[in-house]
């Protein structure tokens, strides 16, 4: 895309993973990327890799050292750091409390950051990886699923507060994908995701795709969509199904 050659990108969560695939992406676009991980030998390993620069640390606080190793500026801000977070509802305090820090406020703080320069210029691109989670639900993820709704409706928010001002943004919601997080999702993510899981490099695919056209809500799996559907039109038929899910998994000695 000629849109991100010569860009300034930053890919939080960029160690591997999508956000990895991410990275690999916007470079072999053109684009100067920043990778950030909280893991510094990670982050150099791409960063080396896709000729970008490291930038390890919080993805909540790593803004301005980005931005000036950009030279001044950050176009796109790709929010990808996330936690997975299982539990229910009797998860303790700080599981919680790290769930919703991570997957929300980190890109609200971000968001603080970069929107008066992108707001006075007219342009900026903010991308969330949200996860089907944030439409959907996930079972045996309360935080993590409470928290990905966070992350989209902020995403949402973003949008429309702001696209008449120039900003893009854009949420990327995919189902499973083979990354060391479904691994962490233990029998669940077996359940629900192994089976139609896709690979990171899909997901950027999906990414540059919905860039072209402008479009906000990403979906690497597209029968999200449906599902996304049903949940609002009927939605005790799909609580009913996923209910069904739940007990299945229980079931199988979850």
């Amino acid at each position: 895309m000629s849109s991100v050659q010569g860009a300034g990108v930053v890919v939080t969560g960029a160690g591997g993973g999508i956000g990895a695939a991410l990275a690999r992406r916007f470079a072999a676009e053109g684009a100067r990327v920043v990778v950030n991980d909280l893991d510094p030998g990670r982050t150099k390993a791409v960063a080396e890799e896709i000729g970008g620069l490291a930038v390890p640390g919080d993805a909540s606080a790593v803004v301005e050292e980005a931005r000036e190793a950009l030279g001044g500026t950050v176009d796109v801000w790709c929010a990808n750091a996330g936690l997975a977070s299982p539990g229910d509802a009797f998860a303790e305090e700080d599981v919680w409390a790290a769930a919703w820090d991570v997957n929300v406020m980190a890109h609200v703080r971000a968001a603080r950051a970069l929107l008066p320069d992108w707001l006075e210029r007219g342009s900026g691109r903010f991308v969330s990886t949200v996860s089907a989670a944030g439409l959907l639900t996930m079972i045996g993820a309360a935080p993590y699923s409470v928290s990905k709704h966070g992350a989209y409706a902020f995403a949402e928010w973003l949008s429309l507060t702001y696209r008449h001002r120039g900003l893009k943004v854009h949420a990327i919601c995919p189902q499973g994908v083979r990354t060391d997080m479904l691994t962490a999702a233990g029998s669940a993510g077996d359940l629900v995701l192994a089976p139609t899981a896709i690979e990171p490099e899909d997901v950027a695919d999906a990414l540059f795709e919905a860039m072209a056209a402008d479009r906000f809500l990403v979906l690497p799996h597209p029968e999200v969509a449906d599902y996304y559907r049903a949940r609002a039109t009927d939605p005790e038929r799909w609580l009913g199904g996923m209910n069904h899910i739940q007990r299945t998994w229980e079931g199988a000695g979850a």
